[in-house]
């Protein structure tokens, strides 16, 4: 776990149990719902229900022209995504890319998907995807840049400690939903 949380679990539970249970209810009109259950500083955390059945949350600064987001899902895969309205990449594409959190070492981010105004790449799960976290959880500032290492964008990550510790505790209880919607005995 990244620290002690600052928001209290049992609290957070409940926000995410009820906005998953109020998203429920209006998913027939919509193709996604999404609810606000943290806000820290820049950042808030929301619960979102697609009209598959699928749940995600999603952990996002926007610094006005574009926007950074950390993803959970209920397979709990963690994925990054940078978006501005600004970038046109069509429907598919890939492209390398470099990211650094204050002044700490460079990430690259190899084949990442790019995809309409959106850039998005998958962590691994692994000790690397953790550290990852924990950077952002950690940091100021990211800076994300093109493969050669020129400025493409950069976002503050100020209350991100506090929204990833709320995020990791929303994908919990996605997570969970999974398990009992497989298993009626849970």
């Amino acid at each position: 776990m990244i620290s002690q949380w600052i928001f209290p679990q049992t609290v957070l539970r409940r926000l995410c149990a009820g906005a998953l249970a109020a998203a429920a209810f209006a998913l027939p009109a919509l193709a996604w719902q999404s609810e606000v259950v943290f806000s820290s500083k820049q950042w808030q955390v929301e619960i979102v229900a697609w009209d598959d059945g699928g749940l995600g949350c999603q952990a996002k600064v926007d610094n006005g022209a574009s926007s950074f987001s950390l993803w959970t899902f209920q397979d709990g895969s963690v994925q990054l995504q940078f978006h501005s309205p600004q970038w046109d990449f069509g429907d598919s594409g890939s492209s390398d890319l470099q990211l650094q959190i204050d002044r700490k070492p460079i990430w690259n981010l190899t084949n990442a998907e790019l995809y309409r105004n959106s850039v998005l790449f998958t962590l691994p799960d692994s000790d690397d995807g953790g550290r990852f976290i924990l950077e952002v959880a950690q940091g100021n500032r990211l800076f994300l840049r093109n493969s050669s290492g020129g400025a493409v964008q950069d976002y503050s990550l100020a209350g991100s400690r506090a929204s990833i510790e709320a995020l990791l505790e929303c994908g919990d209880v996605i997570t969970q939903q999974s398990t009992k919607a497989s298993n009626p005995f849970n």
